[in-house]
């Protein structure tokens, strides 16, 4: 049985994929830092939960052990984990700021640098980084986390040549405005704004991400790696 890793599973996005996944017959594994009810997650799914600080490098490693101990090897691992703050560049504390790339840029790194030797060694594998359509584009008020996505892309297409004779395939969804959880700071006003200023009329839903990451990381992609790909309905071309 093949093994997924996701990060962040405990937020709308990553629940949708980790679903989406353990339909598709993969062995579930699911991280969480806060979200407690991401073991329940991982239950219904007849996976299994880890819990760790993506800010801390020990916390990380203590959990890919515990993971490879677990399983044995994991063929996909999808890199969901993210935070963002919002406010003027100005405004943003130093901490705050260290914190935001630490999560959103080296805990990406970090868990990929410990998974990819068994990948190298198997010679197949598939890694994919969720990063946003603010790292294309960049977003006034999200200067960090613009910075942040924006480094999971370079971070893609610099691995993705760096390990492709190894059988290893590197990918990047960068979502458009997804009704989650972080939405719930809008007004219904501004949620049908955003709906309209997209092209096709609606806002994206969760389930959108995970159909487009399970193909990136199924044989149907196998011919596809160091590539960007925008599920935002026509809000970025």
């Amino acid at each position: 049985m093949k093994t997924v890793l996701i990060t962040g599973a405990g937020g709308g996005i990553g629940s949708a994929i980790a679903k989406k996944f353990a339909e598709q017959g993969y062995f579930p594994v699911l991280h969480y830092h806060h979200s407690q009810e991401t073991e329940q997650l991982a239950k219904s799914l007849n996976g299994i939960a880890v819990q760790a600080n993506l800010a801390e490098i020990s916390e990380i490693e203590s959990m890919m052990q515990s993971v490879l101990h677990q399983t044995g090897h994991v063929d996909v691992l999808v890199n969901n984990a993210g935070i963002s703050v919002s406010g003027l560049l100005t405004d943003i504390s130093p901490d705050v700021r260290k914190n935001i790339f630490a999560v959103n840029v080296l805990g990406a790194i970090e868990c990929t640098r410990i998974l990819l030797p068994q990948m190298i060694h198997r010679k197949s594998g598939c890694i994919l980084n969720i990063s946003s359509m603010w790292g294309q584009t960049g977003a006034s008020c999200e200067v960090d986390y613009s910075a942040s996505k924006s480094a999971l892309i370079g971070f893609t297409k610099a691995l993705a040549q760096e390990v492709g004779l190894s059988g290893v395939r590197v990918n990047c969804i960068a979502p458009g405005v997804i009704r989650t959880k972080m939405l719930d700071c809008y007004d219904a006003e501004t949620l049908d704004s955003l709906a309209e200023e997209t092209p096709l009329g609606r806002l994206g839903t969760p389930e959108d991400i995970a159909d487009s990451a399970f193909f990136l990381c199924s044989e149907q992609a196998k011919f596809i790696t160091g590539q960007i790909l925008g599920v935002n309905g026509g809000f970025v071309i």
